[in-house]
């Protein structure tokens, strides 16, 4: 399985190593306001393709930093709870229960 991986891989490389040799005429990138740029084809979409992934992994920063704040709560420790009040210690004066708004539809 490792020398097919690596076959595969050589495969891919010499591919795109003979996309590269095959594309090295000058092309002419119109940009804004009549800017121009001329650049060996291969650069451009080189180029292009990075930009593509640059913008993806901007775009899935904030994400992946919800998801790892969200990790590391999840794998914190439970904070422990104050001890609650003995019952005993409440009386009736101390202790006014109000009525619940009555809820509806």
């Amino acid at each position: 399985m490792k020398y097919l991986l690596w076959l595969l891989k050589a495969v891919i490389f010499f591919t795109l190593f003979a996309f590269a040799l095959n594309n090295q005429r000058d092309v002419l990138v119109h940009f804004f306001f009549g800017t121009q740029w001329q650049a060996p084809l291969v650069l451009v979409v080189l180029l292009a393709f990075s930009a593509g992934v640059i913008v993806g992994i901007v775009g899935m920063v904030p994400r992946w930093w919800k998801h790892r704040k969200a990790a590391q709560r999840a794998a914190a420790p439970p904070v422990a709870e104050p001890p609650a009040i003995p019952a005993a210690n409440v009386t009736d004066a101390s202790f006014k229960a109000e009525p619940l708004p009555p809820h509806g539809i």
